[in-house]
């Protein structure tokens, strides 16, 4: 058996580049290539589609564009597939890509983990009455309750691979798991190799944004900026240890950096000591990332801490309608013009609300983009002449949010002067599949594989009880008193960052570019100094609503910003409700750092 497993990450979510699979695919040398397609709100969307069509509810575009057009060369290559673009409808995907393999005349055998899907239960998850995970919220109406999926592990995905599947499409679970259970069939982990499981997990938690770990949302963008055109995307060399290499293929754009790679760590991971996967709890406080080539960095030092006891479940639900739509004004005074139209507008459907006796909206947003109405306080500067404003609303009645709507729209030709814009048709009223996650005991789970073999059962997968990790000691706070010039930079020359969501928290990761400025980049981002740059989307929350977390061994930190998102995914009326810029707001933000180090160690943008 090789002692390295190579492992190509080609989907980050439904709707990626169709470049990915050939590009993979010519670089040769591959055991699988693996996609992830889903989020929660890829989730909610695929939800709506299954209820319209039954044989829908999957990423189609898995069979359509990834696969059929390479089909042959997966086959000629012996590659094989994992992947979860299954969504709401795991055999419907398989049942259209073994058309395909038939029509091709070709001998690739498919395999279906299924066993997410809870909905049919949801009668009796209501009278277990669980509570959301993150908000304490009560259970939404057992009527009004569109998807329940668990999200499932990475072993029925390898039991799969055992039975000789060329091609593995799973329903939810969670993304890392595509690239994990090829790694368990592989190397023949079991659930005692805790360490080895946490940095296959890693390793897939690497792979899943795709070229993210390659150049892509990276915060030195201008260094990849010629050639992001053709970038890379990420290939893993795994070792029997659970360490791997990260790649992408020869010639291709992008870059592997520290910075690359360390960046994809930190996305969307919460607790860096507590990242509890179905198989596995994560501990990466230890990681070192090291560069060992060009466009090469070897991962080591996850930790596993045991097995947890149950998967995480997500529910949408059909929480009522929303809407929104973007004008923009410019000329003398613009923003105090859409300001005023966006007023005028609302005055106006509220008060035809108030005369149908209707309830008021449960939710408004007015953000002016272009007047760094993201960065909180506006700045001392002239008043900006060119404006967008982005004016959203939500309600439990449809036919309020299409009164907005149509009043936003009536009101062209009695605004203040200087709106225009370039659109198409007036938006519609769209529902909102809202979000509730909460835990479901592994035993009450019922995983199945079906392939051309027939139909077995999933063992349940039990191990270790997951430990607490005791947490790293923090950065020594910096000798000011010897600093001799303490000077303000903003956080980008000493920092990469990157931001993302779980459901209504905001998740910021910050990497120093050099370790020695790690105590510095600490002692400057207080609670105190993220809720100056974040207050203005706390809803009135104060620093207890910030969570910080240290990671030692890649010199990096993590941000927790609790109901900072509006409801986040599909419920937030934000500009930004998936908190994707939010690292560069605090990339801008100052830091105080001793002039002279700052001076003499490289790396300084």
């Amino acid at each position: 058996m090789s002692q390295h497993l190579r492992i190509g990450g080609a989907s980050g979510f439904w709707g990626d580049s169709s470049v990915a699979t050939p590009q993979l695919l010519a670089a040769g040398g591959l055991d699988f290539i693996v996609y992830d397609y889903l989020a929660e709100i890829t989730m909610a969307i695929l939800a709506r589609a299954r209820d319209k069509d039954p044989t829908t509810g999957y990423a189609t575009d898995f069979v359509s564009a990834a696969m059929a057009p390479n089909l042959a060369e997966i086959a000629k290559q012996g590659v094989r597939i994992v992947s979860n673009a299954g969504g709401m409808n795991p055999e419907a995907c398989a049942a259209a890509l073994r058309v395909e393999i038939k029509k091709q005349e070709l001998r690739l055998k498919v395999a279906v983990v299924t066993g997410d899907d809870l909905l049919a239960r949801a009668a009796e998850i209501a009278e277990a009455a669980p509570r959301d995970m993150f908000r304490g919220t009560s259970l939404p109406p057992v009527e009004k309750i569109a998807s329940i999926n668990a999200y499932l592990g990475a072993f029925p995905i390898a039991a799969a691979l055992d039975r000789g599947a060329d091609i593995v499409v799973t329903g939810r679970c969670v993304d890392s798991a595509v690239t994990l259970g090829a790694a368990i069939h592989h190397f023949g982990w079991t659930t005692n190799d805790l360490d080895a499981l946490a940095g296959g997990s890693l390793a897939g938690h690497i792979l899943e944004c795709g070229p993210q770990a390659t150049g892509g949302n990276f915060t030195d963008w201008r260094l990849v900026a010629e050639n992001l055109a053709d970038i890379g995307y990420p290939i893993a060399a795994i070792r029997r240890d659970g360490s791997f290499e990260v790649s992408k293929p020869a010639g291709s754009g992008g870059l592997v950096s520290r910075g690359t790679v360390g960046e994809q760590m930190l996305y969307e991971i919460g607790d860096p000591q507590a990242y509890l996967l179905p198989d596995v709890a994560c501990d990466f406080s230890e990681v070192v990332l090291e560069e060992v080539a060009p466009d090469r960095v070897l991962v080591s030092g996850a930790r596993g801490l045991g097995v947890p006891d149950s998967y995480k479940t997500c529910l949408t639900w059909a929480d009522g309608y929303r809407s929104g739509h973007i004008f923009t004004f410019y000329g003398l005074e613009a923003e105090e013009k859409a300001r005023h139209f966006a007023d005028t507008v609302l005055k106006r459907c509220r008060a035809a609300l108030q005369r149908m006796q209707a309830p008021d909206y449960t939710d408004v947003s007015v953000e002016l983009l272009g007047t760094e109405s993201q960065f909180g306080k506006r700045r001392a500067v002239a008043p900006q002449r060119e404006v967008a404003v982005k004016i959203a609303v939500r309600h439990p009645d449809a036919r309020a949010v299409a009164l907005f709507l149509k009043e936003a729209t009536g009101l062209g030709l009695a605004t203040p002067p200087g709106l225009s814009g370039f659109a198409g048709a007036r938006p519609k009223p769209s529902p909102v599949m809202a979000l509730f996650s909460y835990l479901t005991p592994k035993q009450q789970v019922q995983l199945r594989l079906l392939d051309e073999a027939g139909e077995m059962q999933c063992p349940e997968v039990q191990g270790p009880a997951v430990a607490v990790a005791a947490r790293p000691s923090l950065p020594e706070a910096p000798l000011v008193s010897k600093a001799k010039n303490i000077i303000q930079v903003p956080l980008v020359e000493l920092a990469w960052a990157r931001s993302g969501d779980k459901g209504d928290i905001a998740n910021i990761g910050v990497m120093a570019r050099d370790p020695a400025w790690m105590p510095w980049i600490w002692a400057g981002l207080t609670p105190a100094h993220l809720h100056q740059v974040f207050g203005h989307f706390l809803d009135g929350a104060g620093t207890e609503a910030i969570e910080r977390f240290y990671l030692p061994g890649s010199a990096s930190m993590n941000v927790l910003l609790h109901g900072a998102l509006g409801g986040g995914g599909t419920s937030s009326l934000r500009n930004d409700p998936q908190a994707k810029g939010y690292a560069q707001l605090l990339l801008a933000a100052p830091i105080a750092v001793d002039a002279d180090l700052l001076g003499r160690l490289p790396g300084a943008v």
